[in-house]
């Protein structure tokens, strides 16, 4: 969830050399003080961006005063995110380095909990009456094919169009903009190329540098919005066999798309849309300074403008439009969003998993929980806290957002998933660079799909 805008250097599990020589700077050392629990998070990349840090440290500060005698231990990882993910794998892996409470992306929850890295949370939820506030969506997303619950979530996001109203008014379109499809985007985007120099008329997320953001942002936005899939299928995995899908017409589309923003230049140069700093240079100066028509992102932008951002920008409510991503053909439900999220995991190896859960319980009081929403631009994944009209009241876009959840899809978080990412990030970067056809790329996907999956493949 919304601490997911930062970018992946590299491709998941080809960081191992980097985090071992990393690891002892982001550990807080071996051994274990019964009296001391141990939170790793991921640090955010940005030095004025310090949304977690400050949350994480109130609650320290509640915790130690309500529990006399424990103390907190936080241990920020300062990384992107395929590094944070490799670098806290490489603390998971022994009782000297894992800490007692871990933040994890749903994306590859699966993953860990395969690899014995996770504690289930089942016996700990049983006796605590503020799980049934959670949303079913929630809570699913944080279990592991055994059944069992690893990990409580701090909130989910959505994806839509964000636009500047300045830089559509310069190029004649209209300040409530709602596209209805996939051409009526590109079309916006080739007006502004024509008729505001100097502004990137469309930004979507590629390649492997811009990792799980461009495979979610980017691809998967145009993918499910395709009308592939059916009941017991999304476009990527089919349930019933419990394969992975091909690359179909739908696949061919999306890559398609993102061919058309880059061949006809409508998106950032090539080498801007490749630096894993890019989505910074977004928040901080493309979209502030309307020199980015469209963006393809994400629910939490407004924690970077708000108050102590380093990057204020109090007007954005007033100088962002906001349209839901459509379908392909405006076919129903007529628009699209995917959601993801993270959530708060104890370590199988933790030393304190009991003071560890206690520490979740202070964050996740309702008042907690919704003080993180607001300062987070997360979405709530508790049912008391978005019936409250303070929570929808707080932030412009919100309720905006939150009415996305009705058409959202969830990425198939099985243990393959994260190596099925890189082989479309891989795909998507072929024809953003151009050495690569659609078809091409297709191919290029279904054999390292192949690889990835062990062969578990269907075509449909």
């Amino acid at each position: 969830m919304p601490v997911r805008s930062t970018v992946r250097f590299t491709a998941l599990f080809t960081l191992t050399a980097l985090a071992s020589t990393s690891l002892a700077a982001c550990s807080s050392g071996s051994g274990s003080d019964p009296d001391t629990v141990k939170v790793s998070f991921k640090q955010s990349t940005d030095n004025s961006i310090k949304v977690m840090d400050t949350y994480l440290g109130d609650i320290k500060k509640q915790f130690e005063k309500a529990n006399p005698g424990k103390k907190v231990e936080l241990v920020p990882i300062k990384a992107p995110d395929s590094e944070y993910y490799t670098k806290l794998q490489q603390m998971l892996r022994s009782p000297k380095t894992a800490p007692d409470l871990v933040y994890e992306d749903t994306f590859l929850i699966n993953s860990d909990i395969t690899s014995g890295y996770l504690k289930p949370l089942d016996d700990y939820l049983a006796d605590w009456k503020d799980w049934d506030q959670f949303i079913d969506t929630a809570k699913a997303a944080a279990k592991g094919e055994d059944g069992k619950t690893y990990g409580v979530p701090d909130g989910t996001d959505t994806r839509g169009l964000w636009f500047s109203k300045d830089v559509f008014a310069k190029a004649g379109l209209p300040a409530d903009w709602q596209p209805k499809t996939w051409d009526e985007v590109l079309d916006a985007a080739r007006t502004i190329k024509e008729k505001v120099p100097g502004v990137t008329p469309l930004n979507v997320y590629t390649g492997k540098p811009a990792g799980e953001m461009a495979t979610m942002q980017g691809f998967e936005m145009l993918l499910y919005g395709t009308g592939t899939g059916d009941g017991d299928s999304d476009p990527l995995y089919d349930k019933g066999s419990k394969k992975w899908i091909t690359a179909g017409q739908g696949f061919e589309d999306s890559l398609s798309f993102v061919e058309t923003v880059y061949k006809e230049k409508l998106g950032p140069e090539v080498s801007d849309a490749l630096d894993p700093n890019f989505s910074t240079k977004i928040r901080g100066e493309l979209l502030p300074q309307g020199k980015l028509g469209i963006a393809l992102d994400g629910s939490w932008l407004p924690q970077d403008w708000l108050e102590g951002s380093g990057h204020e920008w109090p007007e954005w409510s007033t100088e962002l439009g906001l349209a839901a991503m459509p379908t392909q053909n405006g076919q129903a439900p007529g628009r699209v969003s995917m959601s993801g999220g993270w959530t708060w995991s104890i370590p199988d190896k933790a030393g304190n998993p009991d003071l560890a859960f206690e520490f979740i319980k202070t964050m996740q009081t309702k008042a907690n929980a919704q003080k993180w929403y607001v300062a987070n631009s997360g979405i709530s994944v508790r049912e008391d806290v978005a019936n409250d009209p303070a929570y929808v009241d707080a932030q412009p876009g919100i309720k905006f957002f939150t009415d996305l959840v009705a058409d959202t899809h969830y990425r198939p978080a099985y243990p393959a998933y994260p190596k099925v990412s890189v082989a479309i990030q891989e795909a998507m970067e072929g024809v953003t660079t151009g050495d690569k056809s659609v078809e091409e790329a297709a191919r290029g996907y279904d054999e390292a799909l192949k690889e990835a999956t062990d062969n578990q493949v269907v075509s449909k």
